[in-house]
This record gives structure tokens, sequence and C-alpha cells, in this order.
């Protein structure tokens, strides 16, 4: 078999694609796979944002593209139906949880077990937050964190280089159907497949849509989670963290809903970039050295847009104006945001912000729909943990999760393309690192046994 030919090709190198290949090594021995990325090998992402200072790459960002994805960035594994992808609806929330589980255990095979893993159930809390008007998500969760999250990640490489035809650093030009399956063009040459996966994640939207539109396949509805982080002191959620390390808290209306996210003990706000767009971020306090005395979270209010295009024009419109240019993030003490007045200064504000942003007026900067949920979630809030949220709270502009638009694929995650599948976030049923990688783990093993059949 001439080397440029493979059973599998992958493109992209994100944990969907890492958790592919790793299990169709283990199903059949006799495969070949080939993974392409645009980005790099793990040993070389490198980028100024990883120690806190400006993107120093040339091109794509190499802290959010290369061998992982966002698997280097934090490393944080929920493993629960309650969020983070709709692929206990696609394939059972039971299955979904057992390869969650699997996930956890190859995690664990590759040093990850040395992070213990902890749970945000609570059984009274969950009652208290009904009681307040919120609904309390629990999940397990294994955060390894970015230091340990990159050495588990480079030893499954080490494991996967001795099968897996790897190409970085090249950009696929074209996918198009071949007589021995599909012909790969790129800028390091022509490839042949059998089967071609796709599991690029979101910053693949661009190159998928363009893929996608030259091989006949239409993507429908596209989901824009858009919010305001919150900064607090430290102990002001402390009756309901008690037993836990963090909680995740939802609040549903007529006229929206939303979710806590990426809730940070003690942890900072750093400035992150995607989209040519500047956000404020949940650092856990694991990542530094000294841990801030704050309480960081995002509240997130989904919305559905008839078109990819449409989604990304509206958060880059809000958010863009937000940074004016340049690494703007706007901040508010939660006062003054509720007294329509701007915030001049946030000197001797009790909760000393983690982040060097503008004072201003959030409420002025941001879309209606999010100041509203987040000031009838703070109501509900107040009563759940029986005592005010502090004045001096701090409020940042403005918090974003993009994902890709929904292409109609099948039980096998099968396109209507024969032998072309999707995985991961760009199969719009994963937005999480666990359900990306069990989807992964679901298509390996179907692959694995209907290419073995064959």
């Amino acid at each position: 078999m001439q080397s440029n030919h493979h059973d599998i090709t992958i493109i992209g190198a994100g944990v969907s694609s890492v958790f592919l290949a790793y299990t169709l090594m283990n199903q059949n021995e006799h495969l070949t796979i080939h993974m392409i990325d645009v980005g790099k090998e793990l040993s070389e992402r490198v980028c100024g944002l990883d120690a806190g200072r400006e993107c120093t790459c040339v091109g794509l960002c190499s802290k959010y593209i290369g061998f992982a994805g966002l698997g280097k960035s934090e490393g944080k594994f929920n493993y629960t139906n309650d969020f983070g992808g709709e692929l206990g609806r696609k394939i059972g929330k039971q299955h979904t949880l057992d390869l969650m589980k699997e996930v956890d255990k190859i995690l664990c095979e590759f040093g990850g077990g040395i992070r213990p893993i902890y749970s945000t159930k609570n059984k009274d809390l969950s009652n208290k937050a009904v009681q307040s008007g919120l609904r309390a998500l629990s999940t397990e969760v294994r955060h390894l964190g970015t230091i340990l999250a990159n050495e588990v990640f480079q030893k499954i490489y080490e494991f996967l280089k001795n099968r897996v035809h790897f190409h970085f650093e090249t950009h696929v030009d074209r996918v198009s159907i071949h007589k021995s399956g599909f012909r790969i063009q790129t800028d390091k040459g022509e490839f042949t497949t059998g089967k071609v996966v796709i599991g690029t994640g979101m910053s693949g939207s661009s190159w998928l849509k363009k893929q996608a539109a030259s091989l006949g396949l239409h993507p429908g509805e596209t989901r824009l989670d858009l919010g305001i982080r919150v900064e607090m002191k430290g102990d002001q959620l402390q009756s309901i963290l008690q037993d836990t390390f963090e909680t995740k808290l939802k609040i549903e209306r007529d006229s929206f809903s939303a979710t806590t996210y990426c809730m940070n003990p003690r942890g900072r706000i750093i400035r992150k970039h995607q989209h040519g767009v500047v956000m404020p971020d949940g650092q856990n306090e694991r990542e530094k050295e000294s841990p801030s005395a704050n309480l960081n979270f995002s509240l997130f209010v989904p919305q559905y847009f008839p078109s990819h295009d449409e989604a990304m024009e509206y958060a880059l419109s809000i958010i863009g104006s937000i940074n004016q240019g340049r690494e703007r993030i706007v901040v508010q003490r939660l006062e003054d945001f509720q007294l329509h007045r701007k915030s001049n200064s946030l000197e001797g504000n009790l909760v000393g912000p983690s982040l060097d942003g503008e004072c201003g007026n959030v409420r002025e900067e941001v879309p209606d729909l999010y100041g509203k949920a987040l000031l009838e979630f703070m109501a509900c809030l107040e009563e759940l943990i029986g005592e005010k949220v502090h004045p001096d709270t701090l409020l940042y502009g403005m918090d974003a999760k993009f994902y890709e638009p929904k292409l109609p694929t099948d039980m096998n995650f099968e396109t209507e393309v024969p032998d072309l599948f999707l995985i991961g976030d760009c199969s719009g049923e994963s937005h999480s690192l666990s359900q990306a990688a069990a989807s992964g783990i679901y298509l390996g093993r179907y692959l694995g046994e209907d290419i073995a059949k064959k």
C-alpha cells in the first residue's frame, strides 16, 4: 500500500480526534491511520498568552490550535449529561456516561490520575436551588490543569505516533470524492483515503463551511452563548460550596435560560483571544502559585441563529465594540450596574480585580437580554445563599462560547456523504472535552468493527 493512501484520515488533532485515533489503534492493529492538523505538535505549541502576555504567534494561535486542541488549555473533564453537549440524546445517556468513564480511564493510564476526581452532586443544594428558582446541575470532574494536561497529552502523542501518520502545520485545501474513497489536497501534497473523519472543532468553522458546501452538505442552525463574567469575594458562595469545589446553577424563564460556566474559586480572570476578539476568561487557582481571594464565573445565555455567519456576526459586533480595536474589556461594580451608573474607579473596592479591565458601564455595552438574565439570576442566588451579593462584586463584558453549525449525521456520526464522518464540537453534538472525547471513542469502536467486518 502506498504511503500516501490510508484506511482512515482524521482532519483535526483536537481531543475528539486524539481519542478516536487511540481507540482505532486498539480496535484494529492493521488499520492505517492518518491525522492532519493545521497547527503544531504539542511540544511546539508555545504562545505568550500561556504566560499572561500578548499572543506571540505568527498566523494561527498555538494556544488554541494544534495537537490536543483545547485539551491543553485547562484540561477540565466534566463527566455528565447535564451540560456540555447533546451526545446523550444522540447515543443514549447511559452509553454516554459509560464512554466518559472510558475517557477518564485513558487519562489516568497516561498520568491524569494524580489529580483526584471530585463531584459537585449535592442533594440538599439541589432541593434548596429549586426553592430559590434555580436548578443545580451536577457532574463528576477530573480537572487536570494546564501543566498536567500538557504532560498527559504529550504521553498520548508519544503512544499514537507509533502507528498514526501525522502531518502538522498542514492546510487541507480540498476534500473530494475519489474512486478509492476520498482525495485530500493539501499544501504538503496529495493523499487518498478510504474514510474521512473531520474533527476540526470551533477553530475550523470557516474551513468546514467551505468543505461542506463543496461536498453538498448543508448546515443547520448555530448556537451561541454570550454572557457577563462575574468576580465576587471568595467566601460569597461558601454556604453552597462547602462540600464541593464548584457548582453549576441554571435559571429558566419564558424569554431566556442562563447557566453559570467555568466557576473558579480562588481563581483569576484572564484575557481569552478567539476569532479576532478578546474576552474575559476564568483561570483555575492551580494555574498560579498565588491564588486570588476571589471567585469568578460566567453567566451564559444561549441563543440560536439560522446560520453560523449570523451567529458570528452578532457575537463579534458586540464583543468587537467593547474591545474598540484593542484588548479592552469593560468592568463595572454590581451596585453601579443595578443603579444604571458608570463605574469610574475600583480603588478601595472590596473585591480586587484580578484582570486589568477598563472601568465603564457594562449595562450600556451589552444587549439588555444579558443584563436582565444577570439581575434575575442574582436575585435567585441571594435567596439561595441567604444573603445579599456584595455590591462590590465585579462584572466584566463580555464572555462567549462559540459552537459549530449542526450538519446532519446518523447514529454513527456519518454525514449524507458515505464514509465521511464528523466528531467532537464540529458535529454539533458535543460542547465539552469529555463529550468530545467520548464521541471519538464511540466512532472509533464503530469504525474499527465496521472495517474488520469488511
